[in-house]
């Protein structure tokens, strides 16, 4: 999700993670926000201030009055200015004076005239971090509505190990995509979403698979998660993560344990979103040792595998159920069969063959077609994207 035209005001407080800020700076600007950043005086021993003004190509704010210039910087302006306020990294000091107003700096002062959300990433030893007043002062900032990105696990500059570590500008970056993305109408909604290939087993080293990366299903879990939904993503092998907290990620091989996980967790959910490549056959046998290669020719026996998108339609109660189509010819004849003879709410028809279209890429075009014979058709874009208009069009039609 692009943050194309938002403006982000970046607060920088005097702790060693402030080495990330370039980085995170970096990342926004690649998203196509507008970015200032502000600093305590002590931050500038960690990062300099031009190297976020270069990175930013905004003059970085620090003091009231530049004594050279003669100029004063008004504060109230930079407050205003700002769509989201976020502190990153903020220290024990800084958390101390942004939970009981107090106003020695520059960036406080801008703090205390802002009236946008705010987002603060504290960053401290562990021991800090674990003290009884950091967190009551971290509760007393949520409890004016702000946002706390928790610190995370890890090694700190200390040399010990545990909770305090600032986390990732990744981390930093999703968390205002998703204040930009959420959307009231998913949240208290749970869907499942199944994603990439299954792989059948010939014998312990060989299998029955297909090319399917997982890379649609995966945006689509990490856009409903964006927009407030609890998502359960189960997924065959593939080597995509995801660390968004209200994503589940349940990890199979097999179409049967696919179909296992599903069942499991469907009287749990509103909507199922099938955009998993399921391996149509597997081995009716498969052997415990390694085939060895002596005869010219191989048999193998195939039986059919579970229809999962069948038996969650069939199974349903109120849950809507959007599948996928990969097709190669006559693709829109074949998706809307599939739909029709399935019951399904919607399906998604992808058709392979033109440049940046299928499995494993970045992009995407697809059809999205309605029971009801609605189609909307979406030109080539990246799966991220693409996974934000498909849930869009999907909640704009399914609740008619």
């Amino acid at each position: 999700m692009s943050l194309e035209g938002k403006r982000i005001l970046v607060g920088v407080t005097g702790g060693i993670a402030a080495y990330k800020m370039a980085t995170f700076v970096r990342l926004l600007k690649k998203q196509g926000a507008e970015v200032r950043c502000m600093m305590t005086p002590a931050s500038s021993d960690f990062i300099t201030p031009l190297t976020l003004s270069t990175l930013s190509g905004s003059p970085v704010g620090i003091d009231f009055y530049n004594p050279k210039t003669g100029e004063w910087t008004n504060h109230v302006e930079w407050a205003l200015w700002a769509d989201v306020m976020i502190f990153a990294p903020v220290t024990a000091s800084s958390l101390a004076k942004m939970a009981h107003g107090f106003s020695d700096n520059f960036l406080m002062a801008t703090y205390l005239s802002a009236k946008c959300p705010v987002f603060v990433a504290p960053a401290m030893d562990l021991d800090m971090y674990q003290h009884p007043t950091t967190k009551a002062n971290l509760d007393r900032l949520e409890s004016f509505g702000y946002t706390v990105i928790p610190a995370e696990s890890g090694f700190l500059a200390s040399g010990l190990e545990g909770q305090g570590r600032m986390a990732e500008p990744e981390v930093l970056l999703r968390y205002l995509q998703d204040h930009f993305q959420y959307d009231a109408r998913f949240s208290g909604k749970t869907i499942v979403i199944t994603a990439g290939p299954t792989y059948e087993a010939i014998d312990p080293v060989r299998f029955i698979g297909n090319h399917s990366s997982g890379k649609m299903g995966f945006s689509l879990a990490e856009a409903a998660a964006s927009k407030g939904a609890e998502v359960i993503l189960v997924s065959g092998p593939t080597h995509l993560k995801t660390s968004h907290e209200k994503i589940r990620v349940v990890r199979v091989t097999s179409a049967l344990q696919m179909l296992e996980a599903v069942q499991h967790h469907w009287d749990q959910v509103d909507w199922g979103i099938f955009a998993s490549a399921v391996a149509d056959y597997r081995p009716t046998v498969a052997a415990d040792q390694k085939i060895k290669k002596t005869a010219e020719t191989l048999h193998i026996d195939l039986e059919k595998n579970p229809d999962i998108l069948s038996w969650a339609s069939a199974n349903r109660t109120a849950q809507k159920v959007v599948g996928f189509a990969l097709e190669t010819q006559n693709g829109l004849e074949y998706a809307q069969g599939k739909l029709e003879k399935k019951k399904l709410d919607a399906i998604v028809l992808n058709e392979m063959g033109e440049p940046g279209v299928g499995f494993g890429t970045d992009t995407n075009s697809v059809k999205l077609i309605f029971k009801s014979n609605k189609i909307r058709s979406f030109e080539l874009q990246s799966k991220q994207e693409l996974a934000f208009s498909l849930l869009n069009e999907l909640m704009n039609n399914l609740y008619e």
